[in-house]
């Protein structure tokens, strides 16, 4: 449903967390206009300060476990804490984003007729036994594990993206997030490069699990933004799930050593038990984006790593 004037307004879901706010930003540069939709579990006001003052921007706190009333042309939900400490403090919160979630968006994408983005993630690939991920691959997941209630959270909301589509029409949009960074991620959220930047940067000795072989594809968050928005602006047959990710593949020792060397750090690297069901490997096959929406990662680990760095640094020093 278009509202009464030329504007696209598009709503984005956990729009004041760490991609959302990218996302926000990226949308009100295009000229559209957006409500940003947030409870600030994870999200922060300090994401989004800088848009507040664009009359094309509006701020709704609520959670998405309960429905939405609104007028939108599109939705991109991506309310869910994504970091395992953050989604790991209240699973069954967890699980009720990712579930209900789903449901809300997707009952107001059938009311309004509005396109709707899922981001969903790679970990619905478990921990993987086929190498790189392709998008056919159904995954190999514990369903009672520590993690398991953002992994099947995240699987059902795709059965359920999938359902409504089948059942009624909604035009959905699914992609799957592997590994991504950048400013306005939390400083103790947990994450790896987070994780590696800070301790870098405060003179820490580095912390890695396991023996720091298993790897990760890291990708700038501009760059997976790019690939949001060529996934919405494609045609309607286009529904995913697609991966979206860096297909260029790191250990997590060798991203250590990078971080030391761009901070200037003296940290030493310190080896701890690896956690439960935590993947040995994770690579994107982004083949099908790359042919359908002509997308592919731009900024190298270094380059992204250096802009990272310098947030988490005046942040740091914020404190």
């Amino acid at each position: 449903m278009r509202h009464y004037d030329s504007i696209k307004r598009v709503m984005v879901t956990g729009g004041a967390g760490f991609l959302g706010s990218h996302l926000c930003e990226r949308l009100l540069a295009e000229g559209n206009d957006v409500l940003c939709v947030d409870n600030y579990f994870t999200g922060r006001r300090a994401n989004i300060a800088h848009l507040l003052d664009n009359p094309n921007f509006e701020v709704m706190r609520h959670d998405v476990t309960f429905p939405l009333y609104v007028e939108v042309d599109e939705i991109y939900n991506l309310a869910c804490p994504a970091a395992p400490i953050h989604y790991q403090y209240d699973p069954v919160q967890t699980t009720k984003v990712s579930v209900h979630g789903a449901i809300n968006v997707l009952g107001l994408a059938k009311r309004t007729k509005a396109k709707v983005f899922q981001a969903s993630t790679s970990e619905v690939y478990g921990d993987p036994s086929v190498h790189p991920q392709k998008e056919d691959y159904w995954g190999n997941v514990n369903p009672i594990g520590l993690r398991s209630c953002y992994d099947e959270g995240k699987r059902c909301a795709e059965t359920l993206f999938f359902d409504y589509h089948r059942q009624n029409g909604v035009r959905i949009k699914v992609a799957r997030i592997f590994n991504t960074y950048g400013p306005r991620m939390h400083v103790n959220d947990g994450r790896v490069v987070s994780n590696f930047v800070v301790q870098a940067l405060r003179g820490e000795d580095i912390t890695l699990y396991g023996d720091g072989s298993q790897t990760r594809s890291f990708c700038y968050c501009d760059d997976l933004v790019e690939g949001f928005l060529r996934l919405m602006a494609s045609g309607d047959e286009v529904t995913g799930p697609m991966n979206l990710g860096n297909p260029v593949e790191f250990t997590i020792k060798e991203l250590a050593e990078i971080v030391i060397e761009l901070v200037g750090a003296k940290s030493k690297l310190i080896y701890k038990e690896l956690p439960s069901d935590d993947p040995k490997q994770r690579q994107p096959d982004i083949s099908f984006a790359k042919e359908t929406l002509s997308w592919e990662p731009k900024i190298t680990l270094k380059e992204g790593l250096v802009k990272t760095i310098g947030y988490f640094d005046e942040s740091l020093r914020n404190e």
